[in-house]
């Protein structure tokens, strides 16, 4: 299933039982798979058209009057263009507005450079008491959606619109805040986000048949980290690496870094964008360009164990 479909099919089912939650749109409901949301429920959902800071501040005016808002847009719309009006509008405020930013990284595809966020983590990461989830497959979204719904505080929402490559299965439980253990492993930890966790998984099953355990963490909110299941890997394996389909400025690597240097000091290998802009292309001849595909984890393990 799509990470649209589910999503919308979760947010539908949450609006029949809570009369206050709402869905924002900045023109793009039908891109982002909310339009049968507003078929259901029309006097809860507002289109603001291409005006997505106009978007954020709506939205925190509905938090401020009991409301449960949660806008849609692309991640660069909902994050570096609207940055003042999360900071003061919605995080300063203490309002518990949801931001759903979708398509980010490479995930924008053949929309190109200016719709290529790769550096919405950092962005949303500096404002204090954000939260960040960073969407791994369909069926962990839907279940996250309903616990982030229930959680009272600024949310940033990153995930794909469309196909979903399964990591987990139906019996799959997700816990805001916690970090997934995908595999067990006592020679490297990997912490991956978001898509990264399937290239990385596919990285972890070749190096398995060579006779290396990798343990790979799923690493859902990037804030906050689960600190405490990351450092028992770390402090395990004692060689790390991270995965992320953003800017290592600022996002997966820079959290993880930062936890370390002051917790455990440890070197770092890491895989994500090296200080780039974003350009057209498909998603497969992206992750080779940006050097994220499975094999440059797979090559960039053996080198760290080589060491």
């Amino acid at each position: 299933m799509e990470f649209r479909q589910a999503l919308s099919q979760k947010i539908i089912e949450l609006m029949k039982k809570d009369e206050k939650i709402c869905v924002l749109d900045a023109d793009l409901s039908k891109p982002n798979g909310t339009s049968p949301i507003y078929k259901l429920f029309p006097e809860r959902s507002f289109d603001v058209g291409i005006a997505e800071a106009n978007m954020i501040g709506v939205a925190a005016g509905l938090s401020a009057y009991g409301y449960k808002p949660i806008a849609f847009t692309f991640a660069p719309f909902a994050t570096r263009r609207v940055c003042d009006q999360i900071a003061v509008s919605v995080a300063y405020a203490k309002q518990n507005v949801k931001i759903v930013g979708t398509d980010p990284g490479i995930m924008a595809e053949l929309n190109g450079g200016t719709h290529m966020s790769f550096e919405d983590i950092a962005v949303v990461r500096s404002i204090p008491t954000m939260v960040i989830y960073d969407a791994v497959d369909d069926i962990q979204v839907s279940q996250a959606i309903e616990q982030i719904m229930n959680y009272n505080g600024p949310v940033y929402i990153r995930m794909p619109r469309k196909s979903s490559q399964r990591v987990f299965d139906e019996n799959y439980k997700f816990n805001l805040f916690k970090a997934d253990i995908v595999t067990e492993g006592k020679d490297a930890t990997i912490i991956a986000s978001g898509i990264m966790v399937n290239e990385a998984k596919k990285a972890v099953e070749q190096l398995k048949k060579e006779g290396i355990e990798v343990e790979l963490i799923s690493a859902n909110t990037i804030k906050p980290l689960d600190e405490e299941t990351i450092l028992k890997s770390i402090k395990k394996t004692k060689h790390v690496i991270t995965c992320e389909n953003h800017n290592v400025i600022g996002g997966l690597y820079s959290a993880v870094a930062e936890m370390l240097a002051d917790k455990y000091p440890l070197h770092i290998d890491k895989i994500g964008i090296n200080d780039q802009f974003g350009q057209v292309g498909k998603y497969n001849d992206l992750l080779k360009e940006y050097h994220m595909t499975d094999k440059d984890i797979y090559d960039m393990i053996k080198k760290n164990l080589n060491k």
